[in-house]
């Protein structure tokens, strides 16, 4: 939905870090340039590869470009718009990220997670991750939508390396990251809309290369079910800072060595788009449900 665009010329983000107050002067920033029509949001959200298509449902929107925002870099990878969108879903207040860095762009994780800690600046007290993702359950098929219960870190990076930021836990528990009553409501939101929606366990790696056959049946064996290249660390930022998260995974294809087929960002792409309505029906009907 067409809404009012940011309309300064670019400028480069100050080197300043990714923590706290970073965050607090990237909110400021947002707030300013949004001005008396900025409502807290009910929860920030943020959409992975081919599932952009969300922010055409948030109604009256301000999009900012990632390069106007400070401490935000350029979006690079195909599918991610760049735009960060402050406007209603279902009636509610949210900000939106069509997009997100990644650390095989060559950001730490500091960075990959540092739009979660500008949401919770902004006052959002639940964080919403989606992400395009390979299928390891082997009954999973490419458009399958699954809602994630536990993460493996395998991209062996913790965005919490270093001192405790003002805010932060230094130990934050993981035994629940993915809030069991949010992912409740995203099932009662999918059996209103009629939409399917498995569960499951998530992998992050590294990337930028897809699994081999061998990693894919290594990663079976432990219990993954779904594997892709972000999420992990935004959740374990937004954990560290009391945020509930949810997140949903839209398997684009099954992993390699599953089929014959090979693996390519136009499949991902592709896949993202056939299930982008039930995608959007499913994230609206939650959002509306938020208390």
């Amino acid at each position: 939905m067409t809404g009012r665009a940011f309309e300064t010329a670019d400028f480069a983000s100050p080197e300043v870090g990714y923590g706290a107050a970073a965050a607090r002067t990237a909110a400021d920033h947002i707030r300013q340039h949004v001005g008396s029509d900025f409502a807290t949001p009910v929860c920030g959200i943020v959409l992975g590869s081919g599932l952009g298509g969300l922010a055409e449902r948030i109604a009256n929107p301000v999009r900012i470009p990632f390069s106007h925002i400070p401490g935000f870099p350029v979006a690079t990878v195909a599918g991610h718009a760049g735009q960060l969108l402050v406007g209603t879903l279902a009636k509610r207040p949210v900000v939106a990220l069509a997009g997100r860095f990644h650390m095989y762009e060559g950001h730490d994780a500091a960075l990959a997670a540092f739009p979660v800690r500008v949401l919770h600046a902004l006052g959002a007290p639940v964080y919403v991750a989606s992400n395009a993702a390979g299928g390891v359950r082997r009954t999973f098929s490419a458009g399958d939508l699954m809602c994630i219960v536990d993460h493996i870190n395998l991209m062996y990076r913790n965005p919490l390396i270093g001192g405790v930021e003002p805010g932060d836990e230094r130990f934050p528990d993981m035994s629940d990251p993915y809030d069991p009553a949010l992912r409740a409501l995203l099932r009662e939101s999918a059996a209103t809309v009629g939409v399917a929606l498995h569960e499951g366990v998530y992998c992050g790696l590294l990337g930028p290369t897809y699994e081999t056959p061998a990693e894919v049946r290594m990663l079976e064996r432990l219990g993954v079910d779904a594997v892709g290249m972000s999420t992990v660390p935004e959740v374990i930022v937004a954990r560290a800072l009391g945020m509930r998260a949810v997140a949903v995974s839209c398997i684009t294809n099954k992993a390699a060595g599953l089929t014959a087929e090979r693996l390519s960002h136009a499949e991902v792409m592709e896949a993202g788009r056939a299930v982008a309505a039930d995608f959007e029906a499913l994230i609206t009907e939650f959002v509306r449900r938020l208390p």
